[in-house]
């Protein structure tokens, strides 16, 4: 029987990320009752520069610190949004498993409470990421797409103030916090690819703490993890980030593994969408080939030209 511990989590200071913890907490709290479990708020360097834009940031700038905390040994878990995770985990850490991913569909939030098709001519619509922007745009090249920033409370006051009528962002974070009243379309993931591990928490533990990496595959949620390591192998492969509007989502179907990728200028001028279907014992293996077919019919081109920013 394993001794009882105290299990130090490290998380985000954001209310979303908190949620995210809590709800990790909650499902250890069920399989181990006799450890206890304390949530160690961290704040990162996304967190602590309030002016830059997301797209400058680039991915690790929201996990980096907590990673560093882990490393120290001042925790003993992460809990991340697993879109925020830089491709390369850093060395001594490992993804220890995911618990089961939430709706990963984008969403919009807007003054008139109608669908993006319906959105007035003009209508401003913000977000701080690329690739939503270029896939607003591609779908009504007529709407102006602003930068945004704030947690998601934030977010959701500035579509009602006067810079903004829209906000598009994702439906798992109003989920997760109780805020899907807000929402006024869900945006179809054939036509508006999620984030490679959008709705995903991912736990990160050090390589060389065989118990807590014990602890965390009771709540490992296989599917989930095989659709994010297909999602983690696709970005690797076609070499994107945040400030390329690429994107890949991934999940099984029966005995298959599909994965549907897109890449775009990030006005949303030219844009390539692929589907690949897989073997389901592979997932690796199914994102890489998705990256190399999306950019074998085009997106290679602007992706190595430098001109997505």
């Amino acid at each position: 029987m394993t001794t009882p511990r105290t299990v130090r989590v490290g998380s985000r200071k954001s209310p979303l990320a908190i949620a995210q913890s809590e709800e990790v907490v909650a499902k250890l709290r069920t399989s181990f009752p006799a450890h206890d479990f304390t949530i160690v708020r961290i704040s990162t360097g996304g967190d602590r520069d309030k002016v830059s834009s997301l797209q400058s940031l680039g991915r690790g700038t929201f996990s980096k610190d907590i990673e560093d905390a882990l490393l120290r040994s001042e925790v003993d878990l992460a809990v991340h949004s697993a879109k925020d995770l830089a491709p390369d985990l850093p060395d001594g850490l490992s993804l220890g498993g995911v618990i089961e991913r939430e709706d990963p569909r984008d969403v919009l939030v807007n003054r008139w409470g109608v669908t993006l098709a319906e959105l007035p001519a003009s209508a401003r619509i913000g977000t701080g990421s690329p690739r939503r922007g270029a896939q607003i745009l591609a779908l009504r090249p007529d709407l102006r797409v602003l930068p945004i920033r704030g947690n998601v409370g934030t977010r959701l006051e500035k579509s009602r103030g006067t810079e903004y009528d829209g906000i598009v962002l994702a439906a798992a974070g109003l989920l997760r916090l109780g805020m899907q009243s807000h929402i006024t379309e869900y945006l179809n993931p054939d036509t508006f690819t999620p984030e490679a591990g959008q709705g995903t928490i991912a736990l990160q533990v050090r390589r060389d703490d065989a118990e807590t990496t014990e602890m965390i595959a009771a709540i490992d949620h296989q599917p989930s993890r095989n659709s994010l390591t297909a999602e983690r192998a696709f970005v690797d492969v076609i070499g994107g980030g945040c400030k390329v509007p690429v994107a890949a989502h991934a999940r099984s179907e029966g005995s298959k593994f599909r994965v549907s990728a897109m890449a775009a200028l990030p006005d949303g001028s030219k844009m390539y969408r692929i589907e690949v279907e897989d073997e389901a014992d592979d997932p690796a293996a199914a994102g890489a080939r998705a990256a190399e077919v999306l950019l074998d019919q085009g997106a290679r081109q602007i992706v190595e030209s430098g001109r997505l920013y």
